[in-house]
């Protein structure tokens, strides 16, 4: 007996909130890294990164029964491409709950920590950055469906979170992946920000990773188990 889709009120308010909340521990741990370890740049990776590890697997383990804790336009993109029964109008509406989430997100980890919400002055877009940006979006595409298409699904919680965790250090971007967590950056000048000049190549980087990981998942997982 198959599990009964919920309506699409509630995996779009799904999405908003994991979207917010991924954008929120994003933010939130670099600004608390910068004030932490203020001279210690690696350090501050360090604990952006722990902190986006876990706060990433445990929001994908609580919505993925609800939405698929996607969180990310490109992977919900994917998703419809590889075969989910979503029409246009769920797409459209995914979408831009997951950018309305991610810029929320970001309002709310500025005001925990008492700094303006203000366009950030970090640029970002670098060949080697872009590159980077196609590289961790293409493997973040290829784990997730790799693991869908083999009835692994339980393990992309703990999964995903791993790959970001290793994509923050050995991509030079840190691995944003995410079009919707990269526009919510934008709002946050601080240690997680980007530069909104550098915002319109990070997601054409991340469109082109994304198509790279969907041909990747055809290839080697031709069909669901």
């Amino acid at each position: 007996m198959s599990t009964p889709v919920p309506p699409l009120w509630r995996r779009a308010a799904a999405e908003f909130v994991g979207t917010a909340a991924l954008v929120a521990v994003v933010i939130g741990s670099g600004i608390a890294a910068q004030q932490l370890s203020p001279n210690d740049t690696g350090l501050q990776l360090l604990e952006n990164t722990l902190a986006t590890v876990f706060g990433l697997a445990v929001l994908i383990a609580i919505f993925q029964t609800v939405s698929g804790a996607q969180f990310n336009p490109v992977v919900t993109l994917a998703d419809r491409v590889l075969g989910a029964r979503r029409t246009l109008a769920e797409l459209g509406v995914f979408v831009v709950v997951q950018i309305a989430g991610a810029i929320g997100g970001a309002v709310v980890a500025n005001l925990m920590f008492e700094v303006p919400t203000t366009l950030s002055t970090k640029v970002r877009a670098t060949p080697g950055h872009l590159l980077a940006e196609v590289v961790a979006t293409a493997g973040l595409v290829l784990v997730i469906f790799a693991l869908v298409r083999t009835n692994r699904s339980g393990w992309i919680p703990a999964a995903v979170g791993s790959y970001i965790g290793a994509a923050y250090w050995f991509t030079s971007s840190t691995s944003f992946a995410n079009p919707a967590v990269t526009i919510g950056r934008m709002f946050s000048d601080t240690f997680a920000g980007i530069a909104p000049g550098s915002v319109l190549p990070f997601l054409g980087a991340q469109v082109v990773g994304a198509a790279l990981g969907v041909g990747l998942v055809v290839l080697f997982f031709p069909r669901r188990a």
